[in-house]
């Protein structure tokens, strides 16, 4: 595939500030209509979030006239039309034929013409692919339609969900009834990244949220997360306006730090000692210091097991198998034991009244912030009125969903301003923040609650 962008002429969109594609919000938004780019020639780009292959049905051989007369050409008369060199011709094929089929023998035959067309390597039926495709400038998606007869690709390399297509192509009115009222009829390939659909996970239809976790590369794909994103962008940047449209100066306070603003809650501490700690002293195996290995007793039972195979086979010595079982049997429960002292192994921790903090990279106790509001009345003290946003972090243990370990916080600090004041200023930000979501997140959160995927 070509790597090249060409350069897209007499189109009233505007591309990319460094590069030719046309993000997809322009044209699924534009503000005068999708039906007036109609025949406007574009590069877009994107990944597949679904696909559909239409068979396109062949065409029908144009049917041969009657053979004529073999023995003699058609007779000329005066009152008849003139023959032409054409007709004369076709009146003669069966004549070739049977020449053909003299000189070429047996290789003529229909078994053996059969063969050779086996052999020869047909093309694939044309078919038509439909794509939905997203570059996560929206949440809606743009129909591409590709024609493999004009654009030579292929359905297993073009279809599955996830892989990267770069197209040039012509907007213009859907061919199929659907929610879509503009679609791109592609006339060139630039570029396709492709992907393994059995080891892509975004390729089933219904995926749970938890399941995200382990594949953090691709969540942002999902409408849910990309919804999420996008509405999550929102309210920063309508937080931000309204400080800086009230005369408060952002101002960023430290994430590590010695401070406890709160001073009930618990704390993240920060140290490098416990590598240091874990270099010097290695951990001792409980198994080991008894004298014991655990891949020892596994050997063991394995040999007692087959013992036991093999005096069960033969009836003659029952006493010795009865002591081979119960070998057997201690065995096993030696093995049970280790292993739960294994797993009952305390942890290797450093305790803070035993370590000398002085050989730590800060020199002293450091934690996460939990609050950065000591830092913003310092702040507010010589600077007016001030506020920060950023991530703040929490050790308390607990199972509730309202409680995490790391969030992010709008902190705000005035000077010479009672507490009526911030009651007021908190009241007025939160309609604010509000009122700015629904009007430019209408959109979104339409789609995120009418979509069924995650």
């Amino acid at each position: 595939m070509e790597s090249q962008e060409p350069q897209v002429k007499n189109s009233p969109l505007m591309p990319s500030m460094y590069t030719n594609r046309v993000a997809l919000k322009t044209i699924l938004e534009s503000g005068d209509g999708e039906t007036g780019l109609i025949g406007t020639t574009v590069v877009v780009g994107g990944w597949v979030k679904s696909s559909k292959e239409v068979k396109k049905e062949p065409l029908a051989p144009p049917k041969s006239p009657p053979p004529a007369a073999a023995d003699a050409f058609p007779a000329a008369s005066h009152g008849t039309k003139d023959v032409n060199c054409v007709e004369i011709l076709q009146s003669r094929i069966p004549f070739f034929r049977t020449i053909i089929r003299v000189l070429g023998g047996s290789a003529s035959s229909p078994a053996v013409r059969q063969k050779l067309e086996s052999l020869i390597p047909k093309p694939p039926p044309p078919s038509i692919f439909f794509l939905d495709i997203n570059d996560g400038s929206c949440v809606s998606s743009l129909r591409v339609v590709i024609d493999s007869a004009i654009v030579p690709v292929s359905a297993g390399q073009i279809l599955p969900t996830g892989t990267c297509v770069l197209a040039q192509g012509v907007l213009g009115n859907p061919s199929a009834l659907g929610k879509q009222t503009i679609e791109l009829t592609v006339e060139k390939i630039l570029h396709v990244g492709t992907v393994e659909q059995d080891k892509y996970p975004l390729s089933r239809k219904r995926l749970p949220l938890d399941s995200l976790r382990d594949y953090p590369h691709i969540r942002p794909r999902t409408t849910t997360v990309a919804s999420v994103a996008r509405i999550r962008n929102t309210l920063d940047f309508a937080s931000h306006t309204f400080f800086q449209n009230r005369g408060f100066l952002h101002v960023q306070v430290p994430i590590m730090t010695t401070t406890d603003p709160e001073g009930f809650s618990e704390k993240f501490q920060v140290t490098t000692l416990l590598g240091e700690t874990s270099k010097k002293e290695s951990p001792v195996s409980v198994s080991d210091a008894d004298g014991v290995n655990p891949e020892t007793v596994k050997a063991a039972i394995q040999e007692k097991s087959s013992l036991v195979e093999q005096l069960k086979r033969s009836d003659s010595n029952r006493e010795a198998l009865a002591a081979a079982v119960q070998d057997l049997k201690k065995t096993n429960e030696l093995a049970q034991q280790i292993e739960t002292r294994e797993k009952s192994k305390p942890v290797t921790a450093v305790k803070p009244d035993l370590v000398s903090f002085n050989a730590d990279f800060f020199g002293r106790q450091i934690y996460l912030t939990v609050s950065g509001r000591l830092h913003l009345e310092s702040y507010a003290c010589a600077l007016g009125h001030v506020y920060s946003f950023g991530p703040r972090f929490r050790a308390d243990k607990t199972v509730s969903a309202k409680h995490v370990a790391e969030m992010w916080t709008v902190e705000a600090e005035m000077a010479f301003a009672q507490l009526e004041v911030s009651l007021c200023i908190i009241k007025v930000q939160a309609s604010y923040v509000i009122s700015w979501s629904c009007q430019i997140n209408i959109s979104i959160l339409l789609s995120f609650s009418s979509s069924s995927s995650p």
